[in-house]
């Protein structure tokens, strides 16, 4: 059995939740098995070794249970990217649309600087809203997306084809289609 069905029978699916309609994607049990978690981290990093990625960033919260071990195995830095007024002052931050409404998410002003080759990641792509954002921030401080990375892609959604205005680059370990 391969990773990516291995990771399928240990995922969770809770129907309606946090809403109707949506079926939640836990990967708490994951976290139970300490060989599973070095193959999935090696994994996640290992499309990036050679990319010069300087700094990772980890999005709010499930981006922060593999984005430092990413960044360690990439000798990069680790940034964290969360909703607004979750960080000390001095931040930089960015708004954007969503399904329901608007979302704003910072980071710590300095993190990103002009030059710096940037990883994305975070636990699930759904429409790319979030990981998006991200990458405008990024952007806008100068620095280059060099790529996304999802444990898991919900490909129905077509998140990726959002992504792609940013970088060509995009890696999950877990496709739902």
């Amino acid at each position: 059995m391969n990773l990516e069905e291995r990771l399928k029978q240990k995922i969770r699916e809770v129907p309606n939740f946090p809403i109707a309609g949506v079926n939640f994607k836990d990967i708490s049990p994951l976290f139970m098995d300490s060989q599973l978690i070095l193959e999935v981290t090696g994994q996640l990093s290992a499309p990036w070794q050679e990319k010069g990625i300087t700094k990772v960033i980890g999005v709010e919260s499930r981006g922060f249970l593999f984005g430092p071990q990413i960044a360690t195995d990439l000798d990069a830095g680790f940034v964290i990217v969360r909703k607004a007024g979750k960080l000390p002052p001095e931040t930089t931050s960015i708004s954007y649309a969503l399904e329901y409404g608007n979302a704003t998410i910072e980071m710590v002003r300095g993190a990103i600087q002009p030059g710096d080759h940037v990883l994305i990641h975070d636990d699930l792509l759904a429409t790319g809203g979030t990981a998006g954002a991200c990458a405008k921030l990024v952007e806008q401080l100068q620095a280059t997306v060099v790529g996304f990375s999802f444990l898991i892609d919900l490909e129905f959604l077509n998140g990726k084809a959002v992504l792609q205005q940013f970088s060509q680059e995009c890696q999950a370990l877990v496709r739902y289609t």
